[in-house]
């Protein structure tokens, strides 16, 4: 399943049934899990981990050196999940070894053309980025996020859960949970309600999760006034809300309002 014109360093480790296509190159202790199909001229560089089932368009550039002055060579990780889907001309480079030494992609990721993820991020699981979408050093996806076509995320920015951001737009704050975001400048505009539907989350969630956003961003109160009006209300006794609420507090960048 190899094509004759692929490269293949003898270090790396192959599954069964991978599929190599035309003058791919795959470098020093690469690891491919079953049954995953790289493209034409995909180039895989050295210490990348591939999980299983998952498609790599043509030209995509996995595991290539982090742009950042003071990596100088060390080894360092791209791991990648299971059932991903990798789209043309994607670029995702490895971790430094003063960031956490990993970049990881999680499960059942879908990342569209020219996307990129730069070195030390953490994409969780089902995270769809649209095409041009550009995470920058150390940003953290979380599960079921969508971040549209040409956005652009500031480095350390944090991403919650189910949240969506609109395309080309800049995201220079942290993205709580279950939100909708969008704007040339990033701004919120309500719960995620389409996304949270689609996942199954119960209509009392999504009604609890509308009443603290009301409190949390649509008061011209301070932040931290509107955290504890939430804390102290049962709106706090679903699950949802609190994972709304320790985002906010765990926030070092700053909170999109």
């Amino acid at each position: 399943m190899i094509h004759p014109t692929a490269i293949v360093h003898p270090t790396a480790e192959i599954g069964e049934e991978v599929e190599i296509g035309p003058y791919a190159i795959i470098g020093e202790g690469v690891k491919i899990g079953d049954f995953t199909k790289i493209g034409p001229h995909v180039v895989i560089e050295k210490w990348t981990i591939i999980g299983k089932n998952c498609q790599i368009f043509h030209h995509a550039s996995i595991g290539t050196p982090p742009q950042h002055v003071r990596y100088k060579g060390e080894k360092t990780y791209v791991v990648i999940g299971d059932n991903c889907i990798i789209r043309e001309f994607v670029t995702i480079h490895r971790g430094t070894s003063f960031g956490g030494g990993c970049t990881r992609v999680g499960n059942n990721n879908f990342i569209m053309a020219y996307a990129h993820v730069a070195h030390d991020c953490q994409l969780g699981d089902y995270v769809v980025m649209a095409n041009a979408a550009q995470l920058a050093g150390h940003v953290v996806v979380g599960d079921h996020a969508i971040i549209g076509g040409v956005a652009a995320v500031h480095q350390f920015v944090r991403i919650g859960r189910y949240a969506f951001i609109g395309g080309a737009t800049a995201v220079p704050k942290d993205i709580p949970p279950f939100v909708t975001a969008s704007g040339i400048r990033a701004k919120l505009y309500g719960i995620n309600v389409l996304n949270l539907k689609r996942n199954g989350f119960p209509e009392e969630v999504i009604l609890a999760l509308k009443r603290a956003y009301k409190v949390l961003f649509r008061s011209s109160r301070p932040l931290r006034e509107c955290i504890e009006e939430v804390k102290m209300s049962p709106l706090y006794e679903y699950e949802e809300v609190k994972q709304l609420v320790e985002f906010l507090e765990g926030s070092k960048r700053g909170i999109t309002r």
